[in-house]
Parts: C-alpha cells; structure tokens; sequence
C-alpha cells in the first residue's frame, strides 16, 4: 500500500477531476472520472433531491448518507462539514442552523473549495466559508463547534485517530457529530485492500466496523450510536479488475460485506465523561 502521503496525492487527483465536471457527466460517464471498468465514485450516493436547503449544482453524488438527518441542528448552531466537496451538505446545514448560524466546510482539494465558494457566492449566502485543509490538521481552533458532519470521507483518511482526535477538540464540550461512512464487515481480499483506485473509491481505505467505533471511543467520544446501516454492492465488472470470478463468488458467500452507516457521537460537557459509553 503507498504512504499516507501518497494516498492523499491520489484522492486529491481524482475529485480534482470529479470537481471539474458536472454531476451529470459524473453520472452519464458510468463510472465517475473513469472508464467502465473503473470505480463509480457516486455509487454509494443518497437521494437529495427532496431536502430542503439542496442545490443541485452543489451535489455531485458522492456521499454514502444524508447526515444532517441525524445531526439534530438547531437555529443559530455552528456547523463544520468535514470534506465538503461542492457544499452539498454544508447548505442543507445552513438551512437548518438558519442566516444566524455558521456553516464551515473543510476540504483537501482546492478545486472543490473554489466550486464550493461559487457555489456559495451565487446563493448570497454570507455565513457558509469553505477552507482549505487536511481533517488530520484541522485550520480551526478549539472548543468552537455544535455541530459535525462528514459524508463518505472519513474513510478516505489514512490516519482515522488523527481525524477523530481532531472532530473531538473543535467539537464544544457537549457538541456532537453525525457522520456517514463506509465500514467494513468481515475482511476484504488483500488485493481490493491495496488497489489505489479503489482507496480512492471509498473501498479499501474502509476499516472493519468494531475498529471505527473503538477509534471513536478512544477519540472520547460518548453515547455512540449506529443510526442507519446498509449493505453495499460492487459491481462485478468492477471487482474483476482486482480479483477473479472464483475471489467474487467466495466473497459473495463468506461474510464480508461493505457497508454504508451513518453515526452519531457526542463530546463529553466534562473530562469526567470520557470514555463513559
């Protein structure tokens, strides 16, 4: 597998290129930035077309969730969208944390930044700012934020405890979080693990589901809760880039699974709290 560093290189490349088309050429193109045979990087993608606060020209389909349902904001909340694309979820937050609320997406890819700031530009909306940054260092001070979220990205950093040590010290003391990832059930074939490609499509760089909740836990999260949990299908054409028919048919009886969940986590109001669950 490449280093840390590496993978940030590709993920970076591949929705530079994501935010350099429209959602719809994402989405005729069969499989995201690439070929056929390729990963579809929108196959994990909930329906937004119903929620209030949503801007087409902000969703490009690349969620595994819609966490502001979970989120509990309330008026006048402050929000942070971890990897915030184009502003998708930042804008259904600003419609629920409303004109007196802030909204602040953090994203690694300056040209999702710069779409989410036109994008934000054209909406007349002065209280959503998008910064460029890594969620392993976060440009954001501590203590300062009501609310989390993050849609299908957590899984896309390699250093997982650094992201969530990072999610626990903007959070205020009794802030929460309410993220959507993928997770793993059972253990993936090492060559789908160590394909580069499929890191960047969400897949390999997903851990098995009991080490995201304990790197959660040990973060100092309290009052962990799994709130949505639904079974994932690679494609075959997909997967027989990686490994056979017969690898295919053996994972598809073994019990591994991949797995779209939305969690939900709160920062303890006290030290005291820690690691009570």
């Amino acid at each position: 597998m490449k280093s840390n560093e590496d993978l940030k290189a590709l993920v970076r490349e591949k929705y530079r290129d994501i935010a350099e088309q429209s959602k719809e050429e994402n989405e005729t193109s069969c499989c995201g930035v690439g070929g056929c045979n390729e990963v579809d990087y929108s196959i994990f993608a909930e329906d937004y077309k119903k929620i209030k606060g949503h801007h087409d020209a902000a969703d490009l389909g690349l969620g595994c969730g819609i966490p502001t349902q979970f989120a509990h904001i309330n008026h006048g909340d402050s929000v942070l969208d971890l990897g915030s694309g184009a502003g998708n979820d930042a804008f259904v937050a600003r419609e629920l944390c409303g004109s007196e609320g802030k909204v602040i997406g953090i994203d690694m890819t300056a040209a999702m930044i710069d779409k989410a700031r036109m994008n934000a530009a054209k909406l007349g909306f002065n209280n959503v700012e998008f910064r460029l940054g890594d969620i392993e260092k976060m440009p954001l001070g501590g203590n300062l934020i009501d609310v989390v979220l993050s849609n299908c990205v957590m899984n896309l950093v390699p250093d997982k405890s650094k992201a969530f040590s990072e999610t626990f010290r903007v959070l205020k003391p009794g802030g929460h979080f309410s993220i959507s990832d993928i997770v793993i059930r059972g253990c993936l074939p090492k060559k789908i693990k160590e394909a580069a490609e499929l890191y960047a499509g969400c897949v390999s760089g997903a851990i098995p589901i009991e080490a995201y909740i304990h790197i959660i836990r040990e973060s100092g999260f309290i009052n962990i809760k799994l709130l949505k949990d639904k079974e994932i299908e690679i494609p075959e054409n997909i997967l027989l880039q990686y490994i056979t028919k017969q690898e295919i048919d053996e994972l598809k009886h073994s019990d591994t699974g991949i797995y779209s969940i939305t969690v939900y986590a709160e920062k303890p109001l006290c030290d005291g709290q820690r690691n009570c669950c």
